[in-house]
């Protein structure tokens, strides 16, 4: 007999894995053939929800380490000098569904986990340093004018861009995705950024804001629309088939973390809002800091297990770091959990991925799914000797606010305006060549199916951008591309 036999879910030897129980050869089957029954049950359960938004995507595990000393901005601990933490990254396309092509234009998501001794720390960011709007009252619309409609089931681009020349704080990021940033080459070759203004706490309690920048020691790299249209045929797992051999062969990528540190005082009167997510900080005002750096060495055993479950959320902070006034960021920490208790269950932070690597001391009980013991006593306050809280190891980030109840937009500072730092980009960041592929980019996606009068919005809302790359692109479509 085989020592690995195959076995019921419940460990007992199983029958047979060709032929059901029946009456005689010829029979109906019976049903208490209970092995024939588990398999066709777990089959039709196979599949859980998939993300509303980053449904297709892959990652791995690896270690961040630091290298450089941030000691005098936060009093996290694994973000002390030489400090070393396991972790996890899932990297993603936003729109498209689970078996659509990686090589789609589209951000890319770069999600991370730190399974720190003080709990998990998760930045969620993209591989932009902004996003597509402000304020989350606005994000469920933009998500659904990016995918499908409702008639026929298709992406339109008329329908995207009907929002986004609608929603013109959108400029900065659809100049990012309509350049050469918009399809990386690799997600090896592309940089993760928070995007969101996070914050940090020192051991003296003085409060900093941070952005995240993690760059890629590989160098950025990307596709033409071209190649991505052509691989997207050839090889719709092109990012993930990548970075799976890239590590099986022992060529561990990696990225090196700096941060932006904006002292708490400077965000009363910076030039731009500083938490507003359509905005950058410019380097000039801000440089970047070196901290450390991840590398990812160890590819998943189980994709369902450790890549479809994986859940990050902002709001998993650690103490010495936190959240910001970012409205966006403020929602998130709401919505990821929220999204995950939906798709994954209540307890889905117990699923081995999801766990963090210290001791949970926590009064949740019970719920679908529950593995880890719970232990008397199961409320709090009591008198049996059950955990207590710690403020001042919580460590957490506070600061004031005060003003009447309104729904309004950000107040606008000296230099805030939706078009400026979009037009900046183009004229500045950009070389000749970069320009000239970002005008071919968007010629060719707004010649598909882009109809008046979105389309005259869309001629206008480039030159609002760049008098001269409106101009170009309004003629290229005009004259048929």
């Amino acid at each position: 007999m085989a020592e690995k036999y195959t076995t019921t879910d419940s460990g007992a030897p199983a029958p047979s894995v060709e032929h059901s129980l029946t009456v005689g050869s010829d029979g109906p089957i019976l049903l208490q053939d209970h092995y024939l029954i588990e398999q066709m049950a777990n089959f039709n359960r196979e599949r859980i929800p998939e993300r509303q938004p980053h449904a297709k995507g892959g990652g791995a595990f690896g270690q961040f380490e630091v290298t450089q000393d941030v000691s005098a901005y936060t009093k996290a601990r694994f973000l002390q000098p030489g400090a070393k933490t396991e972790m996890v990254a899932r990297f993603s396309t936003v729109a498209g569904e689970r078996g659509s092509p990686d090589t789609w234009r589209d951000p890319r998501g770069f999600s991370l986990k730190f399974y720190t001794d003080d709990g998990n720390f998760d930045m969620v960011g993209n591989n932009t340093p902004v996003f597509f709007v402000r304020d989350p009252m606005k994000f469920q619309n933009f998500i659904r004018s990016q995918k499908r409609m409702a008639a026929n089931n298709l992406r339109d681009h008329n329908m995207q861009w009907d929002f986004w020349t609608l929603s013109p704080e959108s400029a900065h990021q659809v100049t990012w995705l309509m350049g050469d940033r918009g399809i990386p080459k690799t997600w090896r070759h592309m940089n993760g950024y928070s995007s969101h203004t996070y914050s940090w706490i020192n051991d003296k309690d003085e409060l900093f804001w941070v952005k995240y920048h993690f760059k890629t020691d590989q160098g950025i790299d990307f596709l033409t629309q071209e190649d991505a249209d052509r691989l997207a045929g050839e090889d719709a797992d092109y990012h993930q088939r990548d970075l799976y051999n890239s590590i099986e062969d022992g060529n561990f990528p990696s990225w090196t973390l700096h941060v932006q540190i904006m002292p708490f005082e400077d965000a009363k009167t910076y030039r731009f809002n500083p938490f507003d997510l359509t905005k950058v900080w410019p380097h000039s005002d801000y440089p970047l800091h070196e901290v450390g750096k991840m590398t990812l060495n160890r590819n998943v055993v189980d994709y369902h297990a450790q890549i479809e479950q994986a859940a990050f959320e902002p709001n998993n902070i650690v103490p010495g770091t936190g959240l910001s006034p970012d409205k966006m960021l403020l929602a998130r920490g709401f919505s990821y959990a929220d999204a995950h208790r939906a798709r994954l269950g209540v307890n889905y932070k117990q699923i081995p991925v999801n766990e963090p690597h210290t001791e949970v001391r926590a009064y949740s009980k019970d719920g679908a799914m529950r593995i880890r013991n719970a232990t008397d006593p199961v409320y709090t306050p009591n008198s049996m000797g059950g955990p207590e809280v710690d403020p001042k190891r919580a460590a957490e980030v506070h600061w004031a606010a005060d003003g009447e109840m309104v729904r309004t937009a950000y107040a606008l500072r000296q230099d805030d305006d939706d078009f400026g730092q979009a037009g900046t980009m183009v004229r500045d960041v950009l070389d000749d060549a970069a320009r000239e592929r970002l005008a071919h980019n968007i010629i060719g996606h707004v010649s598909d199916g882009v109809k008046e009068p979105v389309l005259s919005r869309v001629f206008e809302y480039w030159k609002n951008v760049d008098p001269e790359l409106g101009k170009k692109v309004e003629e290229g479509v005009r004259n048929g591309g």
